[in-house]
């Protein structure tokens, strides 16, 4: 998959493209009870404050730190690179689950909370760590399943079509220096 910086940057913003808004109106679709046009159109405000964070984050903790803590269990010379692509996943959304989660927490029911909706400031220092539990244990499932069975899946089918001649180079070098090797 991706090789370079620039299309490891790239990997991540069409992933935080595609996870971001899903996870918008996922969460907000659980403060309103359901989805419904309302959270649509109540949830574009935050999806831009969110991609801001979620990239960043994905850059420089979360796809770093995954890819670590995978390689750790899964040695990609013995496994099939399936395996190590579902191990990073997974490894990726133990990291961001909670990460996004804590962001969300300070986003939502501090900023938002206490300071547009005139919210006590006490009650959000006193429960942040239960509002923050309950938004890792309400989103990991969530993010696990969806990275795992759609959003991975998507994300790279999307790269691999915008980065197709890189890959094809790809493939031609390496049977090159085969020939050359032999």
């Amino acid at each position: 998959m991706p090789q370079t910086k620039f299309q490891k940057l790239m990997f991540a913003l069409i992933t935080v493209i595609i996870t971001v808004p899903c996870f918008v109106f996922y969460c907000s679709s659980y403060e309103a009870g359901g989805f419904n046009v309302e959270v649509i159109k109540n949830s574009w405000i935050f999806i831009p404050i969110e991609f801001v964070l979620a990239y960043l984050c994905e850059i420089f903790i979360g796809s770093p730190l995954s890819v670590k803590l995978a390689l750790k269990a899964i040695d990609p010379k013995k496994n099939d690179h399936m395996i190590v692509e579902t191990a990073i996943i997974c490894a990726t959304v133990c990291i961001m689950c909670p990460l996004m989660s804590f962001l969300a927490t300070i986003i939502y029911n501090g900023i938002i909370a206490v300071g547009m909706n005139g919210a006590p400031l006490n009650d959000f220092i006193i429960n942040f760590i239960p509002y923050w539990l309950q938004k890792v244990v309400l989103n990991f499932p969530f993010a696990l399943l969806s990275q795992l069975f759609f959003i991975q899946p998507l994300v790279r089918t999307i790269f691999k079509a915008i980065f197709k001649n890189n890959a094809e180079k790809e493939k031609v070098s390496k049977k090159q220096e085969l020939v050359y090797t032999k």
